[in-house]
């Protein structure tokens, strides 16, 4: 009797489920599918194992939804629907249109706090008002001389290895951006390519990885069984100090600014004419009146995530691409060459616009290795899409950037291909073709920051070096091996060899 009657509410409960959300498994239905979605599972199966699997599990889908005249792919974790779109129009209009982070994203905020990229829209939207016009061009262009300091710091690490056999690209670029973000935002001079000891990078560089592995792990998602295991006691503690260490630095910043003559003048700054993030937004949000120091910690983590890991692997991808296009590495060379001559000058903030060529080898890159390969949103009203399809509440959003910027459609058949001069003979099919920064309200702030740190840094380095594979081949290089956890990254931790440059 008493398994008859479990059986019965077992009916019971899935007739409810299908009544209640029949909105959801219509929309579900609507959808073309050829990968296989299991009963409670749904196409969770597909993002069991390492990272190397979570991002084949994203390139089996996104070449899936590309087969789809819509761009559209019914993306089931478990009985929750997500619709993964790798059509640019369709990825506009709802990235205009669907702001909410999906609910998966919080649990970054365990680590890095309601920032803007990870807040809920009624935190989001004035946070943005004062954070985008921090971004201007005045304080960026202060910020190339920081830039250049520590390019010139990376290229002597970089000599001293040169010749000594493989290497890997993102232990220095990632060591180059801790040091330039933590200046421009901070103020504070971190040593980082000097020394990885400093307690502020060993806390920050085991932080971010956690969080991407309790996202990635489903089974991790539970507060209830997360918030008892030791990594959890182990991040807090980490977050405390962190959070400690930046509240000082505050602290010290209001004061300084409290005593100054006059509020927009920065000569007495230690940064002399140059106003860090941090000073940026306690100016811009009213001084004390402004954001809370809480706040402000909160900004200055998002900045610091965004800053640093973005322009790392993008700085990583783009010298591991290179090695395998010395033809491509010969132009690029050649234009330093027309800006700098064979002068060891330092690249200036001028130099930067005429780098084109440069510009496009970057920005192809980060078209077919995005560091952040997917945007995830919540659907939280009715959104009718250009293809007929309508977006229902209680459900997500998956835009795969990654297969995105492969659709045929808008970058032709040779989507696949590495060709850099695609961005100077076209222009872009739809602007919402290329989103390596994302796009809409919610896109990166600080995205001529990175290109500009990327330039800085990569005009540095090539200026000086050969970048080669690590290991000679006479025939083609095999596809990259990549990685998914908070960003995309290569298995073998972009590898290269480094040659001195012989100049005339």
């Amino acid at each position: 009797m008493l398994v008859e009657l479990l059986i019965f509410l077992v009916i019971v409960l899935m007739l409810y489920d299908r009544w209640s959300r029949r909105e959801v498994y219509k929309l579900g239905r609507q959808l073309s599918c050829r990968v296989k979605a299991y009963p409670l599972i749904g196409h969770s199966y597909l993002f069991l194992g390492d990272n190397h699997k979570r991002m084949q599990a994203l390139q089996i889908l996104g070449r899936d939804a590309l087969k789809n005249d819509n761009g559209l792919f019914p993306a089931w974790q478990g009985n929750y629907l997500y619709t993964m779109i790798v059509d640019p129009e369709a990825a506009e209009l709802v990235l205009k249109t669907c702001l909410a982070k999906d609910d998966i994203m919080q649990m970054a905020t365990l680590f890095v706090g309601n920032g803007s990229i990870f807040a809920p829209v009624p935190i989001w939207r004035p946070r943005r008002k004062v954070l985008v016009p921090t971004f201007n061009m005045k304080n960026l262009k202060s910020f190339v001389s920081i830039f250049v300091r520590h390019s010139t710091i990376l290229v002597q690490e970089l000599g001293k290895v040169t010749g000594t056999g493989p290497l890997s690209a993102f232990k220095y670029y990632t060591a180059y951006t801790m040091d330039a973000i933590a200046e421009s935002t901070l103020g504070y001079k971190m040593g980082a390519q000097k020394s990885s000891d400093h307690p502020f990078i060993k806390a920050f560089n085991y932080g971010l990885p956690k969080c991407a592995e309790r996202l990635c792990q489903p089974w991790l998602h539970s507060d209830l069984i997360y918030n008892n295991l030791p990594v959890y006691t182990r991040l807090v503690k980490l977050k405390e100090y962190l959070w400690g260490f930046m509240l000082e630095l505050i602290k010290a910043k209001r004061q300084e600014i409290k005593h100054s003559k006059e509020s927009k003048d920065t000569e007495n700054s230690p940064e002399g004419n140059i106003q860090t993030f941090l000073e940026c937004l306690i100016r811009s949000s009213g001084g004390d009146d402004g954001y809370t120091d809480i706040e402000i910690v909160e900004e200055l983590m998002v900045i610091m995530v965004a800053g640093n890991d973005t322009s790392a692997v993008g700085a990583s991808f783009i010298s591991l691409i290179l090695s395998r296009h010395p033809e491509v590495q010969e132009k690029v060379y050649e234009e330093l060459q027309e800006v700098f001559g064979n002068s060891d000058r330092l690249a200036t903030f001028e130099d930067l616009p005429r780098l084109k060529y440069l510009d496009a080898v970057i920005r192809e890159t980060l078209r077919l290795y995005p560091p952040v390969p997917i945007i995830v949103r919540k659907v939280e009203n009715h959104v009718l899409l250009p293809s007929g399809i309508t977006l229902v509440p209680g459900t997500g959003v998956l835009v795969n950037i990654w297969a995105l910027h492969r659709n045929p459609r808008y970058w032709g058949e040779d989507a696949e291909q590495f060709r850099p001069e695609r961005f100077l003979d076209t222009p872009l099919q739809h602007p919402a073709a290329f989103m390596a920064f994302s796009h809409g309200p919610r896109n990166c702030a600080g995205y001529q920051y990175a290109m500009m740190s990327m330039k800085t840094v990569l005009s540095t380095v090539l200026r000086r070096f050969k970048l080669l594979p690590a290991v000679a081949s006479d025939s083609s290089f095999p596809p990259l091996r990549l990685t998914f956890d908070l960003m995309m990254k290569d298995e073998n931790n972009f590898q290269i060899r480094l040659e001195p440059r012989i100049k005339c």
